[in-house]
């Protein structure tokens, strides 16, 4: 195999590997922690918008 397809083929093999990674990661649920955090944000920012 010459220098260019052994190149080209790394390149796939990296490439598939960051789109399986990002995959796994974007299927994984946001932990309570932050919801709670997001809860607790939109709640202060109704209420600023509230006292305008």
């Amino acid at each position: 195999m010459d220098e260019k397809k052994e190149k080209d083929a790394l390149e796939e093999q990296i490439r598939e590997n960051l789109q399986r990674a990002f995959m796994e990661k974007a299927q994984e649920n946001v932990p309570d922690r932050f919801m709670s955090l997001l809860a607790q944000l939109k709640e202060q920012d109704e209420a600023n918008h509230g006292e305008e």
